[in-house]
Formats: structure tokens, C-alpha cells, sequence
């Protein structure tokens, strides 16, 4: 396994480090106080890029920990991408101040285009991923509790014909489930658009569904409860990936 970019996940909620199951916040499970001290454990055990979600910003749909934000960005030097409450020109100018290097976009994409694209002209590709999180074929918005009627390759074709390069697909079904990735899904999307910097998301259980990724071809991969459940050693992942 060398060529997947492997990227770990934190999720925040109350300005703590948890995981949902499948989107629901009924289905929470806290696993440290502070996201700031795990960032910084990732970045020992060599791990260069962070994926951080605002569940609370999702919900409320604005960016609420922004604080938690700056502390992982101030007390590392990771790649962080953020997401979750991003819905206004004041919302992705928080996160940049904050020291995200790049912003995870879903729900405005879906229900605001004009808006993401003058957000993708503006930034840069470089710095925008389009958040495609599909239930059921369908992409879902706002924090996974609504399903719009886009289905998943004609949402992406649009984009990807106006310039974006990096998608972050989450198969909700699969999220925090350890079930394995749906990973036949992503291959349908590199299919589809081969140059896509595709980061496939939901259900990793340990470093073989990596591995299976990997062999997929598919360029990036998220992974958060497998981490916190004890299920992949990061060590062994990160010297097999060097």
C-alpha cells in the first residue's frame, strides 16, 4: 500500500471529540475532551492532513467551533480541511481565518450553486472540496437530515465540469458503522471522472477495506471510529503507507 492519502477524522460536538453512527446524533459516542490533543498525537505518528467536522455547525447551519478550529491549527502544522456549517461568505471566511487550509462544502452546492461556484472562483479549486454525502443513491444536506433529489454522478458532473478537483463521498449508510466502505460506489466515481481527487468516506474498520481502497485506485481515504474503537494501529498503517 503506498498511493492512498491517508486522512483522519475528528468531529466535534460541545467542543469535544466524538463519532455519530450513520449521521444520528441520537447515536453519539465522546471519546476525548480535547480535539487540539488528538490532532497532535495524529501529527507524531506522521500523518500530514486532518479532516475536521463541526456536527454542531452542520446542525445549526453555521460554523460554531471555530475556537476548537484555530487550537488544532495554531498547535500543528497539519493540512486541516473543515467542515460542517459552512453556509455563508461569513461562515468560509471564519474558517480560513482559523487556519483551515482548504473547506468541505455540501448543503450550499446542493441548494445554493451560484453561491459555491462564486466560492469556487473565488478560493480556488485547490482550496474547495465538494462534500457529496449520498443516501440511497440520493445527496443528502444539512447535517444528514434531509435527502434532496440530486442523484450522485449528475450532482458531480456539474461541478466537475466548472472546475472542482476534490470530493469528499460519504456513504452515510456505512458512517461510523465499521461495516466497510461502499467501496464498488467509489469506484463508479473514478470511473465516471478519472482525474478526480476522490477521498472516500464511511465505514472503514481496519487497514484492510484501506488496503481494498487503495487497490480500488481510489486516491484518499477518511477514517475516524476505526481509529478511536481500537481497530487499526496507526503506527503499523502509516509505515506500510511511507
Amino acid at each position: 500500500m503506498n498511493s492512498i492519502e491517508l486522512i483522519p477524522a475528528i468531529d466535534i460536538i460541545d467542543g469535544q471529540c466524538v463519532r455519530l453512527t450513520k449521521g444520528d446524533y441520537d447515536q453519539k459516542t465522546v471519546y476525548r475532551d480535547s480535539p487540539a490533543e488528538v490532532a497532535k498525537e495524529f501529527e507524531l505518528l506522521g500523518f500530514k492532513r486532518l479532516h475536521v467536522v463541526d456536527l454542531d455547525g452542520a446542525k445549526s447551519k453555521h460554523i460554531v467551533n471555530s475556537l476548537v478550529l484555530r487550537r488544532i491549527t495554531m498547535e500543528t502544522n497539519l493540512i486541516v480541511d473543515f467542515g460542517g456549517g459552512i453556509k455563508t461568505d461569513e461562515d468560509i471566511e471564519q474558517a480560513f481565518e482559523a487556519g483551515a487550509s482548504m473547506v468541505t462544502v455540501g448543503s450550499i452546492a446542493v441548494t445554493q450553486p451560484d453561491l459555491f461556484l462564486g466560492w469556487l472562483d473565488k478560493y480556488g479549486a485547490d482550496r474547495m472540496i465538494l462534500g457529496a454525502d449520498v443516501r440511497n443513491g440520493k445527496i443528502s444536506i444539512n447535517g444528514w437530515k434531509e435527502d434532496s433529489t440530486e442523484d450522485l454522478l449528475p450532482f458531480l458532473k456539474k461541478y466537475v465540469d466548472a472546475g472542482v478537483r476534490n470530493v469528499l463521498c460519504t456513504e452515510i449508510s456505512k458512517d461510523g458503522t465499521l461495516s466497510g466502505p461502499a467501496t464498488r460506489l467509489y469506484m463508479e466515481v473514478m470511473a465516471a471522472y478519472p482525474t478526480l481527487h476522490l477521498i472516500a468516506s464511511g465505514g472503514v474498520s481496519s487497514k484492510e477495506d484501506i488496503e481494498a481502497l487503495d487497490a480500488a485506485g481510489i486516491p484518499a481515504v477518511v477514517f475516524g471510529k476505526a481509529i478511536y474503537e481500537g481497530r487499526i494501529d496507526l503506527r503499523e498503517l502509516i509505515i506500510d503507507n511511507g
